[in-house]
């Protein structure tokens, strides 16, 4: 059974050759988009082609991270490449099996061989701490250890699937959620160690200087990532985290529903109309009075005492 992963990458270089040594020793093979990198990525990549890495395409990036774009192009791909299987990654993710007794490749050809045909993975986000801040290196799987179990809603990554007769949708789940007909989800889920960033400067350079389209915004794709203020980003420390100490063992216990990283924790809850009405507050000065006049309309149309 031949199965694919497809990557997007940009300025990938930190992460890029562990993505490909992984998933190809996995037993997957990997085909890439790049999205105009300017650093090293495809020059890494390319030195994979035939041993795993079966072709990389350019995606014109024209200045903005365009996630429709790119899962537009992932799902053509999933029609045009010669696969049985088919799996949307990213550059930061490492795909497992359920356990450590198969590889990826494994289960998942055992999964088909049941009847199902698409395949949920449980989230495990490594990231740096107090204690061990940077991991800027080769070796990054080897020294950050330290993990939180990620899960914001009870599917929230399924997208490896049997390749269909019609048109998937990526889109609408943002990619973490691929649609189609007849859809039949391995009951047992499988795993991702997913290493969000590697140090305080490298999620800055990923995330906080990243553009997003209009639309994309409007329609919340982003979340977190647009809003992200270097200032605001502090690292977890140790005991607040759970620490990999034997091999790929994962331990699903207390999941976070937000990242760290995600600096509208002080607004969760709160209508939208307020939580903008605070931002407007936060950015100018002359829109202090705007910003108060919004809050209190959004409180009486709560139901609240101003």
């Amino acid at each position: 059974m031949r199965i694919v992963g497809i990557v997007a990458t940009y300025n990938e270089e930190l992460v890029i050759a562990a993505c490909l040594e992984h998933h190809i020793a996995q037993g997957i093979e990997i085909y890439l988009i790049d999205n105009d990198s300017e650093d090293r990525t495809v020059d890494i990549a390319e030195g994979y082609l035939g041993r795993g890495l079966i072709g990389i395409e350019s995606l014109p990036r024209r200045g903005l991270f365009e996630l429709a774009a790119q899962l537009a192009r992932k799902q053509e791909l999933a029609r045009e490449l010669d696969a049985d299987w088919l799996v949307h990654l990213d550059a930061d993710e490492m795909r497992l099996a359920p356990d450590n007794d198969r590889t990826l490749a494994e289960a998942m050809a055992e999964a088909d061989a049941a009847g199902y045909n698409a395949v949920n993975f449980l989230e495990f986000t490594f990231v740096p701490t107090v204690e061990s801040p940077d991991h800027e290196h080769p070796r990054f799987r080897e020294t950050m250890r330290w993990y939180y179990p990620f899960l914001p809603k009870s599917l929230h990554q399924v997208n490896a699937w049997k390749k269909q007769p019609v048109p998937v949708d990526l889109t609408t789940g943002s990619g973490h959620f691929v649609r189609f007909p007849g859809q039949f989800i391995h009951p047992l889920p499988f795993r991702m160690r997913h290493y969000q960033f590697l140090s305080v400067p490298h999620a800055i350079r990923k995330y906080s200087r990243r553009r997003h389209p209009p639309r994309e915004l409007a329609e919340g794709k982003q979340g977190w990532r647009e809003r992200l203020d270097p200032a605001s980003i502090r690292l977890p420390s140790r005991s607040q985290l759970h620490e990999m100490i034997d091999g790929d063992r994962l331990d699903f216990s207390q999941p976070r529903s937000a990242h760290f990283l995600d600096n509208r924790a002080a607004f969760r809850g709160a209508p939208p109309l307020i939580e903008e009405a605070v931002r407007s507050h936060l950015r100018s000065v002359p829109a202090r009075s705007l910003a108060r006049a919004l809050i209190m309309k959004a409180m009486r149309r709560w139901g609240q005492k101003p």
